[in-house]
C-alpha cells in the first residue's frame, strides 16, 4: 500500500501559541505561565529572540493534566492522523471512521512512516504492534524521545492485547483493541482535543 493523503480543505487550528494566549486559556496572569515554564510543568520552546512558544498538543496535555477545559480555539480545524498498518483493509476502516473530522494519511511501512511523519507532522499516529522489520515497542519509545515527534499522540491499535502495558510504558497515549473503530475515534478525539464531551 502506497502512502495516501486525504486532502484537507478546512482551516487547521493554530499550531503555536504565545505565553499570553496560554495565560488566557488557563485564566492566569503571564507571571504564572513563566513560573510553570521554570518548574517544567508545561512543554515549550524559545524562539531565536527568546520568546516563549507553546505547541497546541503540549497545551492540550497541560490542560488535560490539570483539569482545565479545552478552549474552542484549540478544537477547530481537522487534526492530522497518520495510520501505520500493513493491512489496507484496516486503513480503509479507520479512514471511514475518521474521515469527517480528521485529515488521514496512510503508511504501510514503518521506515516510510518515519520519514513521512517528520514531514506531515500529524497530531496522532495510529499504529499496529505487528510492524515488519522493527521492534514495535522500541519504535514507540524512540518516537517519544525525538523532539520532532515527541508531541505526536501514539495510539496503539492492535490485537496484541498482552502488550498493552508495555506499549503504554513505552510512551503510547492509549491502546485500543483492533476492530474497535468507534473506541479508536473517541480516543483520537480526546487526545487531539476535539472531543466535545
Amino acid at each position: 500500500m502506497k502512502s495516501e493523503i486525504v486532502e484537507n480543505r478546512d482551516s487547521s487550528p493554530a499550531e503555536l501559541f504565545t505565553a499570553s494566549e496560554v495565560a488566557r486559556f488557563c485564566h492566569v496572569d503571564l507571571k504564572t505561565i513563566h513560573n510553570w515554564v521554570e518548574k517544567g510543568e508545561i512543554r515549550h520552546f524559545r524562539t531565536p529572540g527568546r520568546h516563549l512558544r507553546f505547541r497546541r498538543l503540549d497545551i492540550l496535555d497541560f490542560l488535560h493534566k490539570y483539569g482545565y477545559p479545552v478552549p474552542e480555539s484549540l478544537r477547530g480545524g481537522k487534526p492530522k492522523v497518520a495510520v501505520l498498518d500493513a493491512d489496507p483493509g484496516v486503513f480503509a476502516a479507520v479512514r471511514r471512521a475518521l474521515g469527517r473530522r480528521f485529515e488521514v494519511i496512510a503508511f504501510a511501512d514503518p521506515f516510510e512512516a518515519l520519514i513521512g511523519i517528520g514531514t506531515a507532522r500529524p497530531d496522532a499516529l495510529v499504529l499496529d504492534l505487528a510492524l515488519a522489520g522493527v521492534d514495535p515497542l522500541r519504535f514507540v519509545e524512540r518516537l517519544k524521545t525525538i523532539d520532532a515527534t515527541a508531541p505526536i499522540r501514539l495510539i496503539v491499535y492492535s490485537s496484541q492485547e498482552q502488550l498493552r502495558r508495555e506499549a503504554l510504558d513505552a510512551g503510547a497515549s492509549d491502546f485500543v483493541p483492533k476492530g474497535e473503530v468507534a473506541l479508536l475515534r473517541e480516543s483520537i478525539e480526546r487526545w487531539t482535543g476535539i472531543d466535545r464531551g
